[in-house]
């Protein structure tokens, strides 16, 4: 069965979702939506002819805030995130744990690091890294419990052990990349090929970047799904 595949961009916060269907059954998946962006992907669906059964979200996000609860009250979609991450979701899935999209399997992969609820999701030869591996980069570690030991082993220990030709689609990018591999990532990312794990540390840790400037109101909304309290 074919799966249905659209990347969808907000300029504003520079994130990237995904639309994913299985074209037979009509069910969808929605990963990482942005809620100024909700009116544009619900016309989606409702042009493609499909119902949104998940919305996937990577991790509690701090530079956008999410449109999983709109689109959950909209839709009747059943949300989705870690354990660790936001406590309003509908479903909280772990490393290994896999969600049926008609006839495709998506398996949830914990990589944590960025922050500590990080997920990524595997399905049908793609891989939606959220902020963990970013095409020739990777989120920053220092907020939100954030660890760049455990990104570092989630790169090396879970998505780098994927096959090369799996296809990348990060949460962000603010160069111009859509997508990458992991073979691609493995060879030429300058913060992976060739790194130990203290040289990755250091780096990290010697970023000094400003924080999100949503960072205040998203990460309590995004707690909430996105629902202002």
């Amino acid at each position: 069965m074919a799966l249905l595949f659209r990347q969808l961009f907000d300029r504003e916060s520079s994130t990237y979702t995904y639309l994913l269907a299985d074209t037979e059954t009509g069910d969808a998946a929605l990963v990482d939506p942005v809620l100024e962006q909700h009116t544009r992907d619900l016309a989606l669906l409702d042009e493609l002819g499909l119902r949104l059964r998940f919305v996937l979200e990577t991790h509690v996000h701090a530079d956008h805030v999410t449109a999983a609860g709109l689109l959950r009250e909209r839709t009747g979609a059943r949300t989705v995130a870690s354990a660790r991450g936001a406590p309003c979701a509908d479903q909280h899935v772990g490393h290994g744990e896999v969600l049926r999209l008609g006839a495709h399997t998506i398996t949830a992969l914990a990589t944590p690091g960025h922050t500590d609820d990080s997920l990524s999701y595997a399905i049908d030869g793609m891989v939606f890294t959220g902020d963990a591996l970013l095409v020739r980069g990777t989120g920053r570690t220092d907020f939100q419990n954030g660890d760049p030991r455990a990104l570092y082993r989630s790169i090396h220990e879970v998505l780098l052990r994927l096959p090369d030709d799996t296809v990348v689609y990060p949460g962000h990018d603010y160069k111009g990349f859509t997508s990458s591999t992991i073979g691609e990532e493995r060879r030429h990312n300058p913060r992976v090929a060739g790194k130990t794990e203290e040289e990755f540390v250091a780096l990290l840790n010697g970023l000094d970047l400003p924080p999100p400037k949503r960072l205040a109101e998203a990460v309590p909304r995004n707690r909430a799904c996105g629902v202002e309290a």
